[in-house]
């Protein structure tokens, strides 16, 4: 048999990868029987690895990553074509994609006509589609959700499934049971224990920043250290969100949209989004100067002129001052 697997959600397709996988035997006997390829390989290094017999198994797993969607040429697909309608039947061949393929791919209408061949496409889920993930992925994990925590899962984590996924494990397991019932994760269980509320509340804080609006800053600075947030963690979030914005400010001038600057920085799509609306607040310059200015910062703290917190507070301060 043989499967191509394509699209962005690597998360679903290396479980369905792993369940395929679980159901082919002694997984010690299969290690020795697994090739892994990449979208260098030749023809012939493809069709050898496939035409291995296996040994003390029942079958041959090859992987192949990222094949069908580098262009190969057409010398190679036309070989590739005549050659899986002849897979021996103790292969498992995977084409795993990590990219969506046209609908035209010949390849993929070639296993679409196959009884040995599977097609599967696996797209990121969005909106509602992304809220049932989550709540599916709750209840696999025996535990039960509000929705106003969901809507704060998609809201800060995005559809990083890898992500998601860890997160739900850490809450299904911080609330445990009521009795004989799952304890319901709520947004508060959210905002104690998922670290990228954090990255939240730095988008809030440079939001006001941007908007000049020195009270809400300082409120929102003030909160984290009442928290008990590390001034030093708040000042690495302060670096690493001017960073961003600075990258995606040059492109926007350049003039891409968000979906191209997601693709070129490699971020998620929420991300940038939320940063493209926040350097709509600053020129290039000053966001430049913040940078200049958080670099001042680190070398006064590391030389003892200044102690951290009290040079966020000066920063916010400064930032917000109107005109």
């Amino acid at each position: 048999m043989f499967y191509i697997f394509h699209g962005k959600d690597t998360h679903s397709r290396n479980e369905t990868v792993a369940g395929l996988i679980s159901k082919a035997g002694d997984p010690a006997m299969l290690d020795l029987n697994t090739t892994r390829l990449d979208n260098k390989a030749t023809f012939t290094q493809l069709s050898q690895s496939c035409d291995a017999m296996p040994f003390l198994a029942d079958v041959r797993l090859v992987f192949v990553t990222d094949l069908l969607s580098s262009s190969p040429s057409k010398e190679f697909i036309d070989q590739l074509l005549d050659y899986l309608p002849t897979l021996p039947a103790t292969t498992r061949l995977f084409f795993l994609e990590s990219a969506s393929l046209r609908k035209d791919n010949r390849v993929l209408k070639l296993a679409e006509t196959l009884k040995t061949g599977h097609v599967k496409s696996f797209d990121l889920p969005e909106g509602s589609a992304l809220e049932r993930w989550i709540r599916e992925r709750v209840e696999e994990k025996n535990g039960r959700i509000q929705p106003r925590a969901t809507h704060l899962l998609v809201a800060n984590v995005g559809n990083d499934l890898q992500a998601l996924d860890n997160e739900i494990e850490k809450l299904v397991l911080y609330k445990g049971q009521i009795g004989d019932e799952p304890a319901e994760i709520t947004a508060a269980d959210v905002n104690l224990l998922c670290p990228y509320l954090a990255e939240a509340n730095i988008f809030d804080l440079v939001d006001a920043i941007g908007n000049r609006n020195g009270r809400q800053a300082a409120q929102l600075l003030q909160h984290k250290f009442n928290e008990g947030v590390d001034p030093f963690y708040l000042f690495a979030m302060f670096v690493r969100q001017f960073r961003l914005l600075i990258q995606v400010k040059e492109l926007a001038d350049d003039g891409q949209n968000p979906p191209a600057i997601a693709k070129s920085l490699r971020l998620h799509a929420f991300v940038v989004g939320k940063i493209y609306q926040q350097a709509r607040g600053f020129s290039l310059t000053q966001l430049e100067q913040i940078y200049r200015h958080l670099l001042d910062i680190d070398v006064g703290v590391k030389t003892g002129r200044n102690d951290m917190t009290t040079a966020l507070n000066l920063l916010v301060a400064s930032l917000t001052v109107e005109g």
